[in-house]
């Protein structure tokens, strides 16, 4: 079983105006899924993530749509009972209300955009 680790400084959003390396931001730690806050707002956030090889995040349903991109390993994501495997460069959109998870057959890192304007519903 996953444990779910916040970087220290989590909450805080990376230094505005200043280059990053996206891949960089956040390390892999042994046993574990890590977050890192990269933009948090009201209308959405985009989070930094990394999976050591053999964690899971399991199911969870999301009222906001939610993109992913692929920008490190490979990534096997399961949308709705469909499995899909992305490699480095990949992106797919998690549609609001979908099912999903992740499974790490190899360690990997995506950055999540969640977009929570736009619904009416």
């Amino acid at each position: 079983m996953a444990t779910f680790q916040n970087n220290p400084g989590a909450g805080i959003e990376l230094e505005k105006g200043t280059p990053h390396i996206i891949v960089e931001i956040i390390e892999y730690v042994e046993n574990a899924v890590v977050s890192k806050t990269i933009i948090k707002k009201t209308t959405g956030n985009v989070t930094a993530m990394s999976f050591d090889t053999g964690e899971e995040l399991g199911d969870k349903i999301s009222p906001f749509d939610n993109f992913i991109q692929i920008i490190d390993g490979t990534a096997e994501i399961t949308i709705d009972k469909t499995t899909h495997q992305l490699k480095l460069g990949n992106g797919i959109i998690i549609p609001a209300h979908a099912q999903h998870c992740f499974n790490a057959k190899e360690k990997f890192k995506i950055i999540s955009t969640v977009i929570k304007s736009g619904y009416e519903d």
